[in-house]
């Protein structure tokens, strides 16, 4: 008698197991920890070599403010806080900056001027009088004094990772203004003129200090002020200079 066996056909495994479903978003999940942390947490790394060398190169002239030290109200908490308005707030308008003061445009004299840093290689950026875009050039903080003036001019610009620093890029022009060191060069030209101003001050403040944009009118001056450490919004770096001559 013959005897038949049926082949069983073998059931196909699935591509992927559920194990290594879960292995797979669980480490997807991970990865985007880390890069949140990343995030949130590089501007502390970086604020603090950054105090660290600046202080090492006389850099910065007036100590830094004990509220401004990690340690100090809140600390974490407005490290976090500073990261999430990154996300949630368009810094390429400059009325996000200090959104609690009115922006004052009438009776504008001079709607653009150029400026200069050679230190920097930043040659003619235009610094507009009128409105609000940072991305299109840098941005004179409203009803302020004009170059030349006595008074103030105080100009916003972006700044990012050092190592995107590009003169030309609107977003990216500030983010070697802190190798700047007092005694260097800002240049400004209105129409015709050119006017000298040597650095004398730089510090760091918080970003709600509306201080900064105090007028001091013995002298013309200008104030450089971008987001601190490079590629954060944790910051204000403030950049002081006073007119020196006029080429």
């Amino acid at each position: 008698m013959a005897t038949y066996y049926l082949k069983q056909k073998s059931k196909k495994k699935p591509r992927f197991s559920r194990r290594a479903y879960y292995k797979t978003v669980g480490g997807g999940l991970i990865f985007v920890g880390l890069i949140s942390m990343s995030y949130f947490f590089f501007p502390l790394f970086s604020y603090q070599l950054f105090i660290a060398s600046a202080f090492s190169n006389n850099q910065i002239e007036t100590p830094i403010p004990k509220y401004l030290q990690l340690k100090e109200n809140g600390g974490i908490n407005d490290l976090v806080n500073q990261g999430i308005a990154s996300l949630t707030q368009d810094f390429t308008d400059a009325r996000n900056w200090y959104p609690n003061l009115e922006s004052k445009t009438k009776g504008i004299k001079v709607s653009s001027y150029n400026v200069s840093i050679p230190k920097l290689k930043i040659e003619n950026a235009q610094v507009s009088t009128k409105d609000y875009d940072l991305s299109k050039h840098l941005v004179q903080y409203f009803g302020t004094s004009i170059p030349g003036e006595k008074g103030t001019a105080i100009i916003f610009g972006h700044s990012t990772l050092p190592q995107l620093f590009d003169p030309l890029n609107y977003k990216a022009i500030f983010a070697t203004l802190h190798t700047l060191k007092v005694g260097d060069e800002i240049n400004a030209t209105v129409g015709e003129a050119t006017y000298k101003y040597k650095i004398f001050a730089i510090n760091i403040t918080s970003p709600d200090d509306a201080n900064i944009l105090s007028q001091s009118y013995d002298n013309s001056y200008i104030t450089l002020v971008t987001c601190t450490p490079p590629g954060t919004v944790w910051k204000r770096l403030i950049i002081r200079a006073s007119l020196e001559s006029i080429k």
